[in-house]
């Protein structure tokens, strides 16, 4: 089967030789020349411009998108439909918010375009372990994918799966996201206390190690957090700074509209949220108002070393 593919960085790249391999014809795009240039040297065809990965795919085309969630998808759909014709299909794999797939399905299926939104997980390891893909839109456009999403998974029959209508690929990507949030920060204080049991002298590296064969909380985020601390026992030279990319909070923001309580996944996304405060007001205030009501004694700042 023959896709563009547009946006080919690590992932997107690792998606286009996966499906190279499993003999379909991949012609891709990217504004990174360094980028089309890996591409082509894999196997499949990069292009330079819009124009030549439309000319370079027979109808119906099927082009599927990685870029970033938001404005670069509207902005990416928005240069192609001059280029395409009515049938032709956009698949969205990036991280997008399923608001935003309804509104685009809604968009392009009045205009004789397909649209199905793809919630892909599996970062750098996809190209070996395979993409788990949760898959939304309508049947007839979905079903023609089947060879793509087959080669992409795991397995032919694991790891992926049409969940629903437009948007609900993405909102169950985006549930998925939130949950690993829970998942990495119960993990991270775990190992922090028993990292600050010293007396135990615990090797974190060999515990980790341990958990991975039988424990009830062994996990493919266990096995990255083993292989960290191998390589990094006390993580040295690392700053406490967590970003997000946006899933968690709209994973909490939709637990709000629905009158669900989450609060795991919202106390995980307000850490990463805290990790990134430099000059932590918020814990100097409390320290203060400890003092002001009970008399409870204030540290001042340290002085940096001159």
């Amino acid at each position: 089967m023959e896709l563009g593919m547009i946006g080919l960085g690590r992932m997107g790249g690792n998606m286009a030789e996966r499906l190279r391999l499993g003999g379909h014809k991949v012609v891709g795009f990217d504004y990174s020349a360094e980028a089309v240039k890996r591409l082509t040297e894999s196997g499949s065809t990069g292009v330079s411009t819009l124009e030549d990965l439309v000319k370079n795919l027979s109808a119906p085309r099927a082009i599927w998108v990685m870029v970033p969630q938001g404005k670069p998808v509207d902005e990416t759909i928005a240069k192609l439909k001059p280029l395409l014709a009515q049938g032709d299909t956009f698949i969205d794999g990036g991280n997008s918010n399923y608001q935003d797939s309804q509104r685009r399905h809604r968009e392009l299926k009045a205009e004789g375009f397909n649209f199905v939104d793809v919630g892909t997980s599996g970062g750098i390891w996809g190209l070996k372990e395979g993409y788990s893909m949760m898959i939304g839109g309508d049947d007839a456009a979905v079903e023609r994918l089947f060879p793509l999403f087959e080669t992409l998974a795991p397995a032919k029959d694991k790891g992926w799966g049409h969940v629903g209508p437009a948007g609900a690929g993405h909102f169950v990507k985006m549930v998925h996201n939130g949950i690993e949030y829970g998942m990495m920060q119960a993990f991270a204080e775990g190992f922090t206390i028993m990292e600050h049991k010293h007396e135990l002298d615990l090797d974190l590296a060999q515990i980790a190690q341990i958990w991975r064969y039988g424990s009830v909380v062994r996990s493919w985020l266990l096995d990255l957090t083993a292989d960290a601390l191998g390589k990094n026992p006390k993580l040295d030279g690392l700053e406490p700074w967590v970003e997000d990319s946006g899933e968690g909070r709209w994973t909490v923001f939709e637990a709000i509209n629905l009158n669900v309580t989450a609060p795991v996944i919202t106390e995980a996304l307000l850490r990463r949220i805290r990790s990134r405060e430099e000059n932590n007001f918020t814990d100097r205030m409390l320290a203060i108002l400890r003092s002001e009501f009970g008399g409870h004694a204030v540290k001042a700042e340290k002085e940096s070393a001159a």
